[in-house]
């Protein structure tokens, strides 16, 4: 058997967004970094998010008043020491990116000083959210991956696929990981001290998702193998207003829109959301997806309108000029028209436990941004406070991994990858159909409204793909295609089980043979353990 490839780094980064990037320049001062990247380091979810992030710097608003309006939002399954620690340290990381170079928007108010510009979303009590036009995700990722390339104590390997960590035999401690070149088509190893995984979300286990391709689920399922917990995986956010047309799938329709004054409307141009909540259009994101997939059901619709076309054309412009031009792409001018919308799966607001310096079980490895449940977001994330997780915990990593730095030792070997029993796949076809089969029984079975049998139907399907994934994965060298895939279906496991045992709905999870919701001091949160079926 040839030597494997092997890299040695103080600290492995596995994902290249807002949370793994802002790690990482945060440990290289003090410590050799390695940052794996699934595509190029530019693409994951960080570089779509349009809306912003949210943080006080109007003296009218309080941090007492965004923890209280994430308290709101997350139904009762906050954990209100994770809020207050999140919205504290929020001016903080704007700063830290604000130093870094992201051009957030700005105006001379009328004393002729600057100020950020502030905008407001679903579930904000206040103008709270910083943003770089409609593209708030593009300026912070290409501004952290210019100061990461130019930084020589950062190692960047793009186009690698993270397989699984590796932990020494009691899993009390992680090591390292084996990753898999997409261009070599071979399995490598690294050395590590520490382990972060940044992997993002796992939208793409439904059949519709605003997600890019890469969020397939893998740090969570990764975590779960090496003996980590997860929680409240059964809250999936679904983005109420994504594009509907053939030419622009996956083109998120950012709620900053509604902020701004946008309608909803249905195909006869009458609006529906007072009828759901008095907020209307500004109600939380899990009120108003469930309102359009209500709405579509009803009237036998293939979408509803979102229209901001009252407003003045030179507003819409200078505010949205991404969605104009991408709208006006496919023949839509939305300073004339409605913009045709459904709801995509968009946000995991579950993941692996951790603590408020993004510990996991594990010792040594850590979970930062959607890939992690610190608790923040509860049964529902608030919107624009995503970004703010990733950058306030990667501070917080940051702080308890230099602690460790010098006290941390580096295991002396690893075990080999062995491929010496299996062949190059001849049944490609084989992952083509169970991929398409576990995203469309998700989105028919656990999407924005459940019931019991549906959930049970599901987890069925999902026991039977995972075993024929699992015997597919022991008999032919690994790829792209099936690591994803390995991944998904354990996902789409840890999902299920999660709703059918919360007895209720809340937040965004919605059981139609539950569909109250306890008391708050008769829930908590779902947390599942490796081991225990």
């Amino acid at each position: 058997m040839s030597q494997q490839k092997e890299y040695l780094s103080d600290v492995l980064i596995i994902g290249s967004g807002a949370a793994g990037l802002s790690l990482a320049l945060q440990l290289a001062e003090h410590a050799k970094v390695l940052v794996l990247s699934k595509g190029a380091l530019r693409e994951g979810s960080t570089l779509y998010a349009q809306g912003g992030i949210a943080a006080v710097f109007d003296e009218n608003d309080s941090i007492a008043s965004h923890v209280n309006d994430t308290l709101i939002a997350g139904a009762g399954l906050c954990d209100p020491q994770a809020v207050q620690f999140t919205a504290g340290h929020a001016k903080e990381a704007m700063q830290w990116l604000i130093r870094q170079g992201v051009p957030f928007d700005q105006y001379r108010d009328e004393d002729g000083k600057m100020k950020y510009h502030l905008t407001r979303e679903g579930g904000h009590s206040h103008r709270r959210i910083l943003h770089a036009a409609d593209a708030t995700g593009k300026a912070v990722q290409i501004t952290l991956v210019d100061q990461v390339r130019q930084h020589p104590n950062i190692q960047l390997l793009e186009h690698y696929h993270a397989i699984d960590l590796i932990t020494n035999a009691d899993k009390s401690r992680c090591l390292g990981a084996y990753i898999w070149s997409q261009q070599a088509r071979k399995v490598e190893v690294v050395r590590a001290r520490f382990v972060a995984l940044a992997t993002g979300g796992a939208s793409k286990v439904y059949l519709y998702t605003s997600n890019p391709d890469v969020a397939s689920g893998d740090g969570i399922a990764m975590a779960w193998r090496a003996g980590c917990r997860v929680a409240n995986m059964e809250f999936n956010q679904f983005h109420p207003t994504s594009l509907y047309h053939p030419d622009a799938p996956n083109f998120l329709i950012t709620e900053a829109m509604r902020g701004e004054g946008a309608y909803l409307k249905r195909p006869d141009g009458s609006r529906f959301m007072p009828d759901f909540d008095e907020r209307a259009e500004l109600a939380p994101r899990d009120v108003v997806a469930r309102a359009i997939d209500y709405e579509m059901k009803r009237l036998g619709a293939n979408c509803v309108y979102l229209d901001i076309s009252h407003q003045p054309a030179d507003f819409i412009l200078e505010h949205f000029p991404t969605i104009y031009a991408k709208c006006l792409s496919v023949g839509l001018d939305i300073t004339k028209e409605p913009i045709p919308v459904v709801p995509a799966a968009h946000y995991t607001c579950g993941g692996v436990l951790v603590n408020l310096n993004s510990q996991t079980d594990v010792a040594n490895l850590y979970a930062i941004g959607e890939v992690a449940c610190t608790g923040l977001h509860g049964a529902n994330r608030m919107a624009s406070n995503s970004l703010l997780e990733c950058i306030v915990f990667a501070q917080a990593a940051a702080r308890h991994i230099r602690s460790q730095l010098a006290d941390a030792p580096m295991a002396d070997t690893l075990p080999q990858w062995d491929e010496s029993r299996v062949s190059d796949s001849d049944e490609e076809v084989v992952i083509t159909h169970n991929w398409h089969e576990l995203r469309l029984f998700m989105w028919d079975y656990v999407g924005i409204v459940r019931t019991d049998k549906r959930l049970e139907r599901a987890l069925h399907r999902a026991e039977l793909l995972k075993k024929e994934i699992q015997d597919y994965y022991s008999h032919f060298k690994v790829s792209n295609n099936l690591l994803e895939l390995r991944n998904l279906v354990l996902v789409a496991e840890l999902i299920i089980r999660s709703a059918l045992a919360r007895k209720e709905s809340r937040g965004l999870h919605y059981n139609l043979d539950y569909p109250f919701s306890l008391k708050d001091d008769e829930t908590s949160p779902t947390i599942l353990t490796p081991g225990q079926w």
